[in-house]
């Protein structure tokens, strides 16, 4: 066929103006000539969240990135060291005394809060409707017979912490500081994967169950759960519940658990750029256990249900970043 003149410069103007666009996209420089470390825990938000970091990091920065699987107290002395540039996700509650030391020596920074973490003692909403009575945790002994334990029928279950985890001492300690050692059974499952099927089981079936949980997570996300009542938060008192040599356990309800992003300090000046985006970092609670809710209903991994996160929460991600790089974002997406 034969184009006139003007097609084909309207052609050669299309043609131009897309090359144009795709070369600004590949002109686009890292901050760093290496690739960028981020720590990858093992639990879902985490996963995923690094995961909506990285692609943001490599579609809109043009940079490389990597990850190092580990854990919480080894993330954070490779953090110090300069192994890892990034740790997404630290609980400050669970790390209070090693961050307090690492931030003194100078060699990591706390840029951004992703969100406030959140702990308690929690019923399925059905299980509120059949016992409009109960309200707290104070109230469990009345109602041990609606929470029979299967292997000691005289006594109601409560699912604690799972075996091992930090948050087992607290758990325990509160469950005594309860008075509950006469009408309960403490059962700690013995992995998380444990403790999440015998609760997804009974939920499943409608059955009646109390249970110690967090959040943000894919259980809380997808049930609708009740939190019991505790006495107000006291500071003293807590802090004896997290011991595992509290001789005198007093209840205190579990405090508000920040959720904050550090980097390493030598990395926030050599990559400002980066920095700034991860100083912004931040996800209502309710978005991220919706998030979390899609991965458990799903079944995708992290990576899948970080484009999810970005394609359905443009809202929240956005901000984060300037228009440019967000515009590379949505493209790649």
């Amino acid at each position: 066929m034969r184009f006139t003149p003007v097609k084909t410069l309207a052609a050669a103007a299309v043609f131009l103006a897309f090359a144009g666009s795709a070369q600004a996209a590949d002109a686009v420089q890292c901050e760093l000539k290496r690739p960028v470390n981020f720590g990858a825990m093992n639990w879902e938000s985490n996963l995923v969240l690094v995961d909506v970091e990285r692609f943001i990091m490599e579609k809109g920065y043009g940079c490389k990135t990597e990850t190092l699987p580990t854990e919480t107290l080894p993330a954070l002395a490779a953090l110090e060291r300069g192994d890892l540039d990034i740790n997404t996700e630290i609980w400050l509650n669970s790390v209070a005394d090693p961050w307090e030391r690492a931030e003194k020596t100078g060699k990591v920074k706390r840029i951004g809060d992703l969100y406030m973490g959140a702990e308690g003692w929690y019923i399925p909403r059905y299980t509120a409707e059949r016992l409009p009575e109960l309200k707290s945790a104070a109230d469990l002994p009345k109602f041990k017979d609606k929470f029979k334990d299967p292997e000691e029928p005289g006594k109601g279950r409560f699912y604690g912490c799972p075996a091992g985890w930090g948050c087992e001492v607290t758990s325990n300690n509160l469950f005594h500081a309860l008075k509950l050692d006469d009408s309960y059974t403490l059962y700690s499952p013995g992995t998380g994967a444990a403790q999440k099927a015998a609760l997804m089981s009974a939920y499943k079936r409608k059955q009646n169950v109390v249970f110690y949980y967090w959040s943000p997570t894919p259980l809380v996300g997808s049930m609708d759960l009740v939190k019991l009542d505790m006495p107000p938060y006291d500071a003293e008192k807590h802090k004896c519940l997290t011991s595992a040599k509290c001789a005198n356990p007093e209840p205190s309800a579990y405090p508000d658990n920040p959720v904050f992003t550090a980097v390493n300090t030598k990395f926030s000046e050599e990559a400002p750029k980066l920095t700034e985006f991860l100083s912004k970092v931040s996800v209502p609670l309710p978005v991220i256990n919706e998030t979390l809710a899609h991965m458990e209903e799903s079944g995708d991994e992290a990576g899948a249900v970080a484009k999810w996160f970005l394609k359905n929460k443009p809202d929240v991600w956005t901000k984060w970043v300037p228009a440019d790089v967000a515009g590379r974002v949505q493209s790649a997406l």
